[in-house]
């Protein structure tokens, strides 16, 4: 964060300093809500959560060395008492980000918005110093606390925008405005809080609608090939940028094909020329997410050779999505269970089934290992059952399904599908998952798991991986 005296930050704030000696000591650490990761200068902000409060935890975080708490009561070391902790943080990332003068990129969508976000940051570090949002934390708590990680240095701020409602991201954006907004798609996940796909599009057509006008460098970047996001250009006076594998996209890709291991490769088009992509991501779905962190490096300046280049180089930063990782015996696991909604899901098993080609020349078989996807609400059953079905249609060799009823629903799907019971199965938990796969895998074979964050599927993936020891990455 850029350095700011006490007094500033509750002048921003409307906080009241409490037991601060001298109000014009200077934040000049990390703004951070967890007393463990205080560094000398912090501003620790205590949160009062469902199990733990931050207050309780304010003189540690002082003996630590922050040098202030932002608190909503006095706690007996150096504090700037406010009425709301949380938007006490959300106006001081407004301050920071205002003064900075940073180009503000936000993101948001129903799947491939982490995965996305990671590739633009990486792109876009290329080119000039950049701050982005760590893993998934996209919400009023995690969006302000990554804006304040940037300095007078950063050229460029990413950030993605989680959305459980409508005004979620009307909100976000009043924290940041961004100048440059884009969608990914318009998919199931959450449907069943939104109550329909035409609301999410609502929800996340917010963040288009927050954009600046043309005239003032606004760009709204809109995926050319789901039509309720290309449709968002209506609701913008922003410049439209569109990108996607439709002849009119503005960023497109053309002559995709996959390498014998899974990962995409594709030339990439943009008004500027075209260059060769071949990503270290796996499965084609990320090619959408390439395109999309293109058409944004591309609106910021970058050629495109520079683009393809850095997309070529881009891996993943944030954890238990697509990891892929072969074990010393010749398994190989793919950690897919950080979350998982219809389109997720359905784009890991096609994953798999690719990665699975080269397994079976060598007599390695595909397991599909997967869990309850959450907040579907009466869409549960029938894409339950979607996904059990593809599993068979791809010809995965093994479907294992974790859990209770949305488990029984994946392996019907399957049975009904052409299965006959012995390419699936449905196992109680995580421990019974890794039981069975511990008895049954044989070098060659391909893993993968996957399942809502809920669940903790990852455990399965995880288990195996130190069962074995010592592991290569591929």
């Amino acid at each position: 964060m850029i350095a700011l005296s006490l007094a500033e930050i509750a002048d921003i704030t409307g906080g009241r300093p409490h037991d601060i000696p001298d109000p014009s000591v200077r934040i000049t650490g990390p703004v951070v809500i967890d007393s463990r990761q205080v560094e000398a200068g912090s501003l620790f902000a205590a949160f009062a959560g469902e199990h733990v409060d931050g207050h309780d935890y304010a003189e540690r975080a002082v003996a630590s060395g922050a040098a202030a708490v932002l608190a909503a009561r006095p706690v007996g070391v150096p504090a700037i008492v406010v009425a709301d902790v949380e938007k006490a943080l959300g106006a001081l990332a407004r301050a920071v980000v205002g003064r900075l003068g940073t180009d503000v990129v936000a993101l948001t969508g129903s799947a491939g918005k982490t995965s996305t976000k990671d590739l633009i940051a990486q792109v876009l570090q290329a080119h000039a110093p950049t701050v982005w949002t760590p893993g998934s934390l996209n919400n009023e708590i995690g969006l302000p606390l990554t804006a304040l990680r940037a300095t007078e240095e950063t050229r460029h701020l990413v950030l993605e925008m989680g959305a459980r409602g409508i005004g979620h991201i009307e909100y976000l954006t009043g924290l940041t405005p961004p100048r440059i907004g884009l969608v990914l798609n318009v998919g199931t996940a959450h449907i069943g809080e939104f109550g329909g796909r035409e609301q999410i599009a609502r929800a996340k057509g917010e963040l288009v609608e927050a954009l600046p006008a043309e005239a003032d460098g606004g760009v709204a970047v809109l995926n050319a090939d789901d039509p309720l996001v290309r449709a968002m250009s209506a609701r913008t006076k922003a410049r439209t940028v569109l990108f996607g594998e439709a002849d009119d996209a503005d960023v497109r890709a053309t002559e995709v094909r996959m390498t014998p291991a899974g990962q995409p490769s594709f030339t990439l088009h943009t008004p500027t020329g075209c260059g060769e992509v071949t990503l270290r991501l796996y499965g084609e779905h990320h090619v959408s997410n390439a395109l999309a962190a293109a058409a944004v490096a591309h609106v910021l300046g970058m050629s495109t050779q520079e683009i393809a280049t850095a997309l070529s180089g881009a891996g993943t930063l944030s954890r238990w999505r697509m990891e892929v990782t072969e074990r010393a015996d010749g398994v190989t696991i793919v950690n897919d269970a950080y979350n998982a909604n219809p389109e997720s899901m359905r784009a890991a098993l096609r994953a798999l089934a690719a990665m699975g080609g080269a397994a079976r020349v060598d007599g390695g078989r595909t397991w599909a290992v997967l869990g309850p996807m959450a907040e579907l609400g009466d869409a549960s059953l029938a894409e339950h059952d979607a996904v059990g079905r593809l599993a068979v249609r791809l010809n995965v060799s093994k479907l294992v399904a974790v859990g209770g009823r949305e488990a029984s629903w994946l392996q019907l799907g399957a049975y009904n599908e052409g299965s006959w019971g012995e390419e699936s199965v449905v196992v109680s938990d995580a421990q019974a998952a890794i039981d069975l796969l511990r008895s049954e895998l044989r070098p060659g074979d391909v893993v993968l798991v996957k399942a809502s964050r809920s669940v903790g599927l990852e455990r399965v993936a995880l288990a195996l991986l130190s069962a074995e020891g010592e592991v290569a990455d591929r």
